[in-house]
């Protein structure tokens, strides 16, 4: 079976590693272009594209699928694209985490099988692991789907579910999902080498949508519930970071749990090796990892020796 694989990130690379490693043949990846990434905003492959070179596969880049695109580059480059994949002659495309929407043209070239980080329908759309954590889901999951031109709306061809531990973050929970998919997706293929891999539309009851995660989310709102800001840190570790600000300074939260204590929001109650206790609209949250700008992440009774807290708010 020869398989063409679109993807960005680690979590699209895990499972092309494992389509690799079961055997499958992958004779063209399609990636995002290179990014500026780091301190030196040096341009960095993608974590797929990094995979791809390793094993000797072909990679293209383009900035658009769209060949009706209005910007002529686009345009340029998702003609070019379209005629490789019409002239490779693969069976199926696998597409994980790839950042580009697949349009008409190429989804009626072979079947597209797409793996999904949630339990669909919940959790359409860009940011499904960050927006289960936040909303204080107890489970998700990962569901390989059909691809359709809808957001995420193809029937479901297998689903799996993984409990969401109160110490997971976005950063552990990937990780979980990632390898979970991979099997999945390799499973899926075997059974659609014998012709044996059904498929049911989604159900209409239950549909949610995860939009992107912007930065201007990361500033945390103290007025709210100690457990929604909980969830909060939780879900924007590693990206974009949980914020609060001390007189001014901007201090990136990355571990936290719930704690017992009220006070005005924001009011530092107490700060100590076991951690710093912020009274909230509802409860308290004692704040366990932080960074300061520039800094690293320290743990609270090492961030307290260069940045006493005692007395002090987050605004």
């Amino acid at each position: 079976m020869k398989v063409v694989f679109a993807g960005t990130p680690e979590f699209a690379a895990c499972a092309l590693r494992a389509l690799i490693d079961a055997g499958f043949e992958v004779p063209l990846v399609l990636t995002q272009p290179d990014r500026p990434a780091g301190r030196g905003m040096q341009l960095q492959a993608s974590a797929v594209k990094q995979v791809a070179l390793e094993h000797g596969i072909e990679v293209l880049q383009p900035l658009s699928l769209r060949i009706d695109s209005k910007d002529p580059q686009r345009a340029l480059e998702a003609s070019a694209a379209h005629e490789r994949l019409l002239a490779l002659d693969y069976d199926v495309m696998v597409v994980a985490a790839y950042g580009l929407i697949l349009p008409r043209s190429t989804l009626d070239i072979a079947p597209c099988i797409n793996i999904h980080g949630s339990l669909l329908p919940r959790w359409r759309g860009a940011a499904p692991i960050h927006r289960a954590i936040e909303s204080g889901d107890v489970e998700t999951g990962v569901t390989i789907m059909g691809m359709e031109e809808g957001l995420d709306t193809g029937p479901m061809m297998l689903i799996e579910r993984v409990a969401i531990a109160d110490i997971d973050t976005t950063g552990s929970l990937h990780d979980k999902l990632a390898a979970l998919g991979a099997g999945m997706i390799v499973e899926a293929l075997r059974r659609l080498e014998q012709d044996a891999l059904p498929s049911e539309p989604q159900p209409e009851q239950g549909v949610t949508y995860a939009a992107k995660i912007s930065k201007d989310e990361a500033k945390l709102d103290f007025t709210l519930p100690a457990v929604d800001l909980w969830r909060k840190v939780r879900a924007f570790n590693p990206f974009p970071g949980a914020q609060g600000s001390v007189n001014g300074t901007v201090i990136k939260l990355w571990e936290a749990q719930l704690a017992e204590g009220s006070g005005q929001p924001g009011q530092v109650l107490s700060a100590d090796a076991q951690g710093i206790v912020v009274a909230c609209g509802m409860g308290a949250l004692r704040l366990q990892q932080l960074q300061k700008p520039g800094g690293k992440r320290l743990a609270a009774a090492e961030f307290l020796k260069g940045f006493p807290l005692e007395g002090l708010s987050f605004a």
